[in-house]
């Protein structure tokens, strides 16, 4: 008999649904992708419609429901944490009881309640997972591996921050932990914080950020905040922090000790700044470093799996991969806690029911990450004639020919294909893309079709056949969590006076033959794609190829500053006409911008 597992992540952040078929991934999708709320914590009913819906069944005929938490042990945590600190943050206390008491606490009622109103009929059979557990699942269980150590770190879940496990077959069992209020994941945050970003959104941008800077703070922040053991254990000194009581991530001894007031977002990026974020990514990656080390030396295991919000820290993974004892490292793609949705099913299925677990020849389980909503051509031509759009529509090989045309010429193509990709990268199927070898092409990109900081840089994906010859990576990278050099033999040599360059300076200027794709310290984040998980973003590139003798295009997500990657053709159209984005292609079909005169909603007269 078959059965239906849905694992559920909500009410944090990037609230998800996934659901598990015999314990085969059938689909996984974010809420914001539905909602277009950006890190939408609610409770996923979009999501799992979707999930429902793909996988042809109902609610009812669910077995179980996993949630990726366990609320009672999170509330523990809240209270000896308000004890031991009180009475500071008592304001934070007063504010937080009563969404405890009326909803978290009592958090199974509260989902069958959100269950029964999208169609459960019945009691559902609720499951709870520990977080880490949930977030190891995710990284072990779909992994390429039958044995593995995985090292899962993030802000906070219950209490864990930090935990280290061995993956055998269909068990996985915890070596260690390190609890809060201790975490890289928090300490990172902090940084993002103070340099005026969005916590549990714009961590990212520090870790971008951190190239244009010296680590000229590192002994103050290990003399101070963090004091990191031979093991990579460690702990933070709370003087400096204010995240603990809930009310605010710094205090004012932490302002003082870096000699700066915390900037706020509106203020421009001074050299300090990035000298700060280039320290916190140093300590963090040397604290990976030492984990990763230990957790090699205690399971003797040459894999390694990784997932938690730091496990997104593309860097320190390529770092991990370099510098690393592990001969063989593995990334969740959806690292953070969408992806506990996904790990919460998958920990039920192996653990709890105590099914057997079959490796595919090496390969992991994640379907490419293309786990979401496709819509078919015959739906996108609906969409497109009932808004009277003017398109044309191509067969392969033509449609492949034209973009790469296109792309070569200067144009910026968004890019719609296929499933929706799960996690938060775009992957080919979700991206807007570009032609690397422009210098100009970063500046155009980021300033009028992102709408973001000029400093950040962009990802290349590249045809897995030809990775080696423009990036110094020796594997597989299909999910955009490695960050490599890129090889000499394309690099430009500086200009003597270029050489005297610092901080924001440095940007513009050419560093390869790929000067839109490689970062201030010829660094790349790098995917590659394969005709097995992307049949239509690799016969572009293939294309691509042919008539330049390039195998790389810009690859970055398709979506604007502050909001998530497109999911629908309505979505795709509306970023689409809000940028200066050229051409829209949607399946087969193929929209230029400069024959259409369609306003966006809310979006004033279209670009022509």
């Amino acid at each position: 008999m078959t059965c239906y597992l849905l694992g559920l992540s909500a009410y944090y952040h990037d609230s998800a649904a996934a659901l598990l078929k015999d314990g085969e991934i059938v689909a996984a999708a974010q809420e914001e992708r539905f909602t277009r709320k950006k890190h939408d914590a609610s409770f996923p009913k979009h999501a799992i419609l979707y999930c429902l819906k793909e996988a042809g069944v109902t609610l009812s005929q669910v077995d179980a429901v996993a949630f990726y938490d366990k609320p009672l042990l999170t509330f523990e945590r809240l209270l000896e944490t308000y004890l031991t600190f009180a009475p500071r943050g008592i304001s934070s206390f007063l504010k937080s009881m009563p969404v405890w008491l009326k909803e978290k606490l009592l958090l199974k009622r509260t989902l069958g309640k959100e269950l029964a109103d999208i169609g459960l009929e019945g009691r559902p059979n609720v499951l709870f997972t520990h977080h880490h557990q949930s977030h190891a699942a995710s990284a072990f269980f779909p992994g390429p591996f039958r044995e593995s150590a995985v090292l899962c770190i993030d802000g906070v879940g219950e209490w864990a921050t930090t935990t280290g496990w061995r993956g055998e077959g269909h068990q996985l069992e915890m070596l260690w932990q390190i609890n809060f209020p201790h975490s890289l994941g928090l300490l990172y945050s902090t940084f993002t914080n103070y340099l005026g970003f969005q916590v549990n959104s714009d961590e990212y941008k520090v870790m971008g950020l951190a190239p244009y800077g010296e680590p000229r703070y590192v002994d103050l922040i290990t003399r101070h905040l963090i004091d990191v053991k031979q093991d990579g254990t460690f702990r933070l000194n709370m003087k400096y922090f204010g995240f603990a009581t809930g009310m605010r991530m710094i205090n004012r001894r932490f302002s003082a000790l870096f000699g700066l007031p915390p900037r706020q977002p509106h203020q421009s990026i001074r050299q300090e700044h990035m000298d700060i974020a280039r320290s916190i990514q140093h300590v963090i990656e040397e604290a990976v470093l030492k984990l990763a080390r230990t957790l090699h030396k205690e399971t003797g295991l040459p894999n390694l799996c990784l997932a938690g919000g730091v496990a997104l820290n593309c860097v320190a993974n390529g770092r991990v991969l370099r510098e690393g004892p592990f001969e063989n490292i593995w990334i969740q793609p959806a690292a953070g806690d969408a992806g506990g949705a996904l790990g919460a099913a998958l920990a039920t299925w192996y653990q709890y029911l105590g099914h057997e677990r079959t490796v595919l020849h090496g390969q992991d389980a994640m379907k490419g990450a293309l786990l979401g909503p496709s819509f078919e051509d015959e739906e996108i031509k609906n969409f497109l004639d009932q808004e009277a759009l003017t398109y044309k529509s191509y067969e392969e090989p033509e449609l492949y020919e034209i973009l790469a045309s296109l792309l070569a010429s200067g144009a910026v193509v968004g890019w719609f294909q296929d499933r929706m990709e799960f996690g938060p990268r775009a992957l080919g199927a979700r991206s807007i893309l570009g032609d690397p070898r422009k210098e100009k092409m970063q500046a155009l990109m980021n300033q009028k079709i992102k709408f973001r900081e000029s400093f950040r840089p962009f990802a290349p994906s590249v045809l897995r056949e030809d990775l080696t010859s423009c990036f110094d990576l020796d594997r597989e990278s299909p999910y955009m969590l490695l960050v490599a050099p890129v090889q000499n033999s394309i690099r430009q040599p500086l200009t003597e006076r270029e050489r005297t360059y610092v901080g924001l300076d440095q940007l513009g200027i050419p560093r390869s033959s790929l000067p839109a794709v490689t970062h201030v310290d010829y660094s790349a984040r790098v995917q590659t794609v394969t005709g097995e998980r992307n049949h239509r973003y690799y016969r572009l590139l293939k294309a691509f190829k042919a008539q330049t003798g390039c195998p790389v295009l810009i690859n970055t997500s398709f979506n604007v500053r502050g909001e998530p990657i497109v999911c629908t053709p309505r979505d795709a159209y509306n970023c689409f006409m809000r940028t200066n984005i050229d051409y829209l292609v949607l399946g087969k079909h193929v929209i230029a911008k400069k024959e259409s005169d369609v306003t966006a909603p809310g979006c004033g007269n279209a670009v022509s």
